[in-house]
């Protein structure tokens, strides 16, 4: 049995993937794949390991000898569930591995809007506060989290992680009631409140996205949500790009009707040059690049799930499983 991973170079360098090459007699390990190769690629393969390579209708359809497709991530809207299901291609993916660095990161851009980090340590690199005639600057508003209040919007893992740690701090949380467009509830959170989405970004101080994308919440955040929300208020997206509309983003934070934002995720990744999120560094916005799962340990869990995947197959007792031969699709 033959396995595929499609981009290797996702996971990074400094990962070992042994337990994933270890679990077949062979295998192929590719760091990146274009579009056009993606099918000469797994043309010979009954598994495939891939983070963000889209495994499409066509694919599945061409490949009979497809087996198994195990995705390096939570997120499978890269791979086309219901083919593969009718074609009886075993999908499973990764959960929960990256939580904590997850949530460390998505606390760190919540504090460096708090604090205006980014500005203080920029006027410190260009000497500013060398030519203070004080012993401190305080240029930029800094602003205590302690009784503020988060709004979740994806009360699964992820969300809940990060609410306890808000909670640590001292702010209050809330969270968007379960609803069609992808917002999730975990029935065991009963310290935290469940309200509305529209009354959730009325009320909050920050708001964190925490839900998958799908077909029904693509641009969930657009123009008339984000005129709910406080004009001192900060948005978190370390979910999915397409989650928010960027330019009603952009309009919101230019015409200060939102005090700032922090984005993990993009519409389409890695970034273009011409990349409407980042046109405006005069906005109070901060992007980085789809790092905040990137901690070595998560990424060396993930490798972990992902040899968990291929044995649970191999014993017929799939784990983590989206799609199968033995699961109904819904």
């Amino acid at each position: 049995m033959k396995g595929v991973i499609l981009d290797s170079n996702s996971l990074g360098d400094q990962v070992d993937l042994t337990p994933i090459t270890s679990t077949l007699t062979q295998w192929q390990v590719y760091p990146t794949t274009r579009e056009e190769d993606i099918l000469d690629r797994i043309s010979d393969a009954q598994v495939v390991l891939t983070n963000k390579i889209v495994i499409d209708r066509t694919a599945f359809e061409l490949n009979p000898q497809l087996q198994l497709v195990s995705i390096m991530a939570t997120g499978s809207n890269n791979i086309d569930l219901e083919t593969a299901q009718a074609k009886g291609v075993t999908v499973c993916n990764a959960i929960a591995y990256a939580t904590p660095s997850v949530v460390q990161h998505t606390l760190t851009l919540m504090l460096n809007l708090f604090t205006n980090m980014p500005k203080y340590l920029a006027d410190t690199r260009d000497g500013r506060w060398q030519q203070s005639d004080v012993f401190c600057r305080l240029d930029y508003p800094i602003i205590e989290m302690k009784s503020k209040t988060l709004g979740i919007i994806g009360l699964g893992e992820l969300g809940r992680a990060v609410a306890t740690a808000a909670q640590a701090l001292g702010m209050q949380v809330i969270a968007a009631t379960s609803n069609p467009a992808g917002i999730s509830n975990r029935a065991d959170s009963d310290d935290i409140s469940r309200v509305e989405l529209d009354e959730l970004l009325g009320s909050a101080d920050v708001v964190s996205l925490h839900c998958p994308l799908t077909a029904d919440n693509h641009q969930l955040i657009n123009a008339e949500k984000l005129a709910l929300m406080k004009a001192s208020g900060f948005l978190i997206n370390t979910a999915r790009g397409g989650l928010i509309d960027s330019q009603a983003l952009i309009n919101s934070l230019g015409n200060n009707l939102l005090a700032g934002a922090a984005v993990d995720v993009l519409d389409s990744e890695p970034a273009s040059n011409d990349e409407l999120l980042l046109q405006h560094p005069d906005l109070n916005l901060l992007v980085t690049p789809h790092n905040a799962w990137g901690a070595l340990e998560s990424r060396q869990r993930l490798i972990i799930q992902m040899q968990e995947n291929i044995h649970g197959y191999l014993k017929k007792s799939p784990v983590r499983m989206l799609a199968g031969p033995t699961r109904a699709m819904t």
